[in-house]
C-alpha cells in the first residue's frame, strides 16, 4: 500500500557531491579544473543550497583538498558535512584493485588530512567511481569511518564506467541503507558500518544522468518518490562541482585511459561525448528543478551523517 500521507520525519532527500579535480571536458585529471572547482564551481554549488536552505554532504579527495584547503573551509563554513572521497581519483587509486593495506593507508591519510585543515572529525566515505572491494568494509571500520556511500544498489551501467566487475554486485546489493558484513561491503551484516546507498532504478540517478537525459531521469525521479512512500528508502543523490564549470571554450580533447579499443570507444569517448552536455548554467538551472522537486514533497534534506543520527535502523 503506498503511503500518500507519511510522516516528513520519514522522508529524506541526501544531496551528495564529489569534489575532485576531474575536467569532464577534457576527460582527465587537471589541477587547472581544480582551480576552476574552487572559484566557479563551488561558490555556485554553494549558493544552490544556501538558496533552499539544505544542508549536504561534500566526499572530497585529500589530493584536491591539499591543492586547495579553502574548498574544505568553504564547506566547513557553510555548515555541510566534509566527508572523504579518498586520496586521489587516479584510475590506479581505485579501491577495487588496491591490496588491503594499502586501501588503509589511503584512508588514514585522508581522513588525518582533511581532519587537519578542517579541524572537524570525518566519518563518512565514498570511493572515487564507486570502485571498492568487499574488503573496502573492513579497511573503513579499522580507519575510524562509521558511514560508506560507494554501493548504487540495482544500478547497471558497468560497461560504460571503470571497475565493472565488482560494480555487477551493486545487482545484489540491499537497496535500504544497512550494517555491512565486515568482510563484505555489498552485504548485510552485523558490523559498525553504515552504508548508504544512492539511488538508482537500473540507470544512474547522478548528476550526470540529469545532464545528458533530464526527461528519463525527472521521470525516475517519480518512480524514486513512489519508493519512498512505500519503504521510506532515503533518496541518495550524487553531483559534482566541476559539473557547473565550463571548460567549452578550451579545445576538446578526449584522454584515453584504456590500450583496449572497445573500453575506450565506451568509457572514453561514447561517455566523455555524454557527460559534456548541459555543463556550466544550463547544469543550475536542471538541478533547481531537481531539487524543487523534494521541496514541493516536503522532503527533509539533510547530511549523511545527520540522518544516521535521526534514523534508527
Amino acid at each position: 500500500m503506498i503511503k500518500d500521507n507519511i510522516p516528513n520525519l520519514y522522508k529524506y532527500a541526501l544531496l551528495t557531491n564529489d569534489v575532485e579535480t576531474t575536467s569532464i571536458w577534457h576527460n582527465k585529471l587537471r589541477d587547472e579544473t581544480g582551480e576552476k572547482v574552487l572559484k566557479e564551481g563551488m561558490p555556485r554549488l554553494l549558493e544552490i543550497y544556501d538558496k533552499y536552505n539544505i544542508k549536504s554532504t561534500f566526499f572530497v579527495t585529500a589530493y584536491i583538498a591539499k591543492l586547495f584547503p579553502d574548498l574544505v573551509h568553504m564547506i566547513v563554513n557553510n555548515g555541510h558535512e566534509l566527508a572523504s572521497h579518498g586520496k586521489s581519483h587516479l584510475r590506479e587509486n581505485g579501491f577495487d584493485i588496491m591490496p588491503f593495506k594499502k586501501q588503509k593507508e589511503h584512508l588514514d591519510y585522508s581522513k588525518k588530512l582533511l581532519e587537519d585543515i578542517s579541524g572537524q572529525e570525518v566519518i563518512s566515505f565514498r570511493a572515487p567511481a564507486l570502485r571498492v572491494s568487499p574488503l573496502t568494509s573492513r579497511a573503513l571500520i579499522d580507519t575510524g569511518y562509521k558511514i560508506d556511500s560507494s554501493i548504487a544498489s540495482q544500478r547497471f551501467d558497468f560497461f560504460m564506467s571503470l571497475g565493472s566487475k565488482n560494480k555487477m554486485k551493486f545487482l545484489f546489493s540491499p537497496r535500504q541503507p544497512y550494517y555491512t558484513k565486515i568482510n563484505n561491503i555489498f552485504s548485510k551484516g552485523n558490523s559498525d558500518l553504515l552504508e548508504i546507498p544512492l539511488s538508482a532504478s537500473f540507470l544512474p540517478f547522478m548528476g550526470s544522468t540529469l545532464r545528458f537525459m533530464p526527461t528519463i531521469t525527472y521521470i525516475q525521479q517519480k518512480l524514486l518518490d513512489w519508493e519512498t512512500r512505500v519503504t521510506y528508502k532515503p533518496m541518495v543523490f550524487d553531483i559534482h562541482p566541476n559539473e557547473f564549470i565550463d571548460e567549452s571554450d578550451e579545445l576538446h580533447t578526449i584522454n584515453r585511459r584504456s590500450k583496449n579499443f572497445i573500453e575506450y570507444l565506451l568509457q572514453d569517448v561514447i561517455r566523455t561525448h555524454l557527460k559534456t552536455k548541459n555543463l556550466g548554467p544550463q547544469a543550475i538551472k536542471l538541478y533547481e528543478i531537481f531539487i524543487l522537486f523534494y521541496i514541493n514533497k516536503k522532503y527533509n534534506f539533510n547530511t549523511l551523517k545527520a540522518y544516521a543520527d535521526n534514523i534508527s535502523l
